[in-house]
């Protein structure tokens, strides 16, 4: 017998708001987070801005050894987490924590210390490569320190999709709870990777704008749109079995109905033109939902602000939904934060919940010129107060990933 799987609890670190309620009132209220890069200085760069964590300070949320020894992506993770975990009101009086487990992963990992100690070795030897280095860049650490800071001993495995690991981590972990495997699950992705290689690569694989107004820089399904703007931060959601949850008490936001997952097999960066894929993941997961494409009121789209992108969703979209798309709202909130790679699913599922809960549609901020190619109804500029009883988050990665999934309001 399958189980049905609610969410319990939100956690989010963004360039918009540090906790789940500071971001989704800067979503709401059209909040653009981008601005010049100040992690580390761009004067041969040709990117000067990206969505930056804003007024973040390692030692408000760990001690110095501990901030020391956590990488910036497992420390957004950890923050999230425990916001989320606070939110659920899990303990170990009210939950079994051998049946907790945690799914959250990251595109990239470590990306800073990999660039520090690279820089040690190349500079100094060897010998003064930090002993941390490996336990503190590997992708799977942000789940494993998450694990260890919260007590979970269920499952703790990361999911590296590119940009569709937050929504592949958040759809396996409604799979292991829908079959048996775990009571609760926290889940969603995390991501740091505003560095000098982050940006440069990015760059010169030209997915990156060099806009540099910061109101027309992350402009998803704008004609004017030149390519993405790196965002950073984390977004966790705890995910539990509907009885546990009722047995406990707890605040339930919304469930979680349907989830979908395929490959382009088509190229290492581009996503298949005629949207193929992405059009399969979403009819796959209206399948699992037990739904029609009409019940759908709102899609977070993946909308990264680049052209293939952008156009090739509004093809898949079209072909999963047929006639429904005319009506179907379909905004992008990359607009508010930039692309947070991994972690980008994670926040946009916080944003599909909260949606949920308060009726009401972020907008695609920033939106000017009209295109053709993208001619489904993107909420521009302002969002709309309406009932909503599905929404659903898209995701695609470099390698042809593709995942959707879908909540419905309780």
């Amino acid at each position: 017998m399958e189980r049905r799987v609610v969410i319990t609890g939100l956690g989010a670190i963004t360039p918009i708001g540090n906790t789940t309620e500071e971001y989704w009132k800067g979503l709401k209220e059209g909040k653009c987070g981008i601005g010049e890069i100040t992690q580390f200085d761009t004067t041969n760069y040709k990117v000067k801005i990206a969505g930056e964590v804003k007024g973040y300070n390692p030692e408000e949320h760990f001690d110095k050894r501990n901030a020391k020894r956590l990488d910036r992506f497992s420390q957004f993770a950890i923050i999230a987490a425990k916001e989320a975990m606070k939110d659920s009101k899990i303990t170990s009086e009210n939950t079994d924590m051998t049946r907790v487990g945690v799914v959250i992963s990251s595109g990239i990992g470590g990306l800073s210390t990999i660039e520090k100690e690279n820089a040690n070795l190349i500079e100094k030897g060897p010998d003064r490569v930090s002993p941390m280095y490996i336990p503190m860049c590997i992708g799977n650490m942000a789940a494993g320190n998450v694990a260890i800071e919260l007590g979970t001993k269920g499952e703790s495995v990361s999911m590296v999709t590119a940009c569709a690991s937050g929504t592949h981590s958040i759809g396996e972990a409604y799979r292991m709870i829908k079959h048996g495997y775990e009571d609760v699950i926290f889940a969603g992705g995390t991501e740091a990777s505003i560095t000098p290689t982050g940006i440069a690569g990015f760059t010169n694989i030209k997915a990156l704008t060099q806009e540099t107004n910061i109101n027309r820089a992350s402009i998803p399904f704008d004609k004017e749109r030149s390519g993405f703007v790196m965002g950073e931060g984390a977004g966790i959601l705890v995910l539990e079995e509907l009885e546990h949850a009722q047995k406990r008490g707890a605040k339930i936001y919304a469930e979680i109905v349907g989830y979908g997952a395929t490959s382009d097999a088509y190229h290492i960066t581009s996503p298949s033109p005629d949207g193929e894929g992405a059009a399969r993941a979403i009819t796959r997961a209206i399948q699992d939902a037990n739904i029609e494409p009409k019940d759908i009121t709102y899609i977070n789209a993946h909308g990264t602000s680049t052209h293939l992108n952008d156009a090739g969703e509004t093809i898949a979209i079209k072909k999963a939904l047929g006639e429904a798309s005319k009506k179907v709202m379909v905004s992008s909130t990359k607009g508010n934060t930039g692309h947070l790679l991994g972690a980008a699913g994670g926040i946009e599922a916080v944003a599909c919940v909260k949606a949920i809960e308060d009726n009401f549609v972020p907008p695609t901020i920033n939106y000017k010129i009209p295109d053709e190619e993208c001619d489904l109804d993107i909420v521009p500029n302002e969002g709309r107060t309406v009932e909503l009883q599905y929404a659903m988050s898209n995701s695609l990665g470099f390698g042809g990933h593709n995942s959707s999934i879908i909540f419905k309001k309780m």
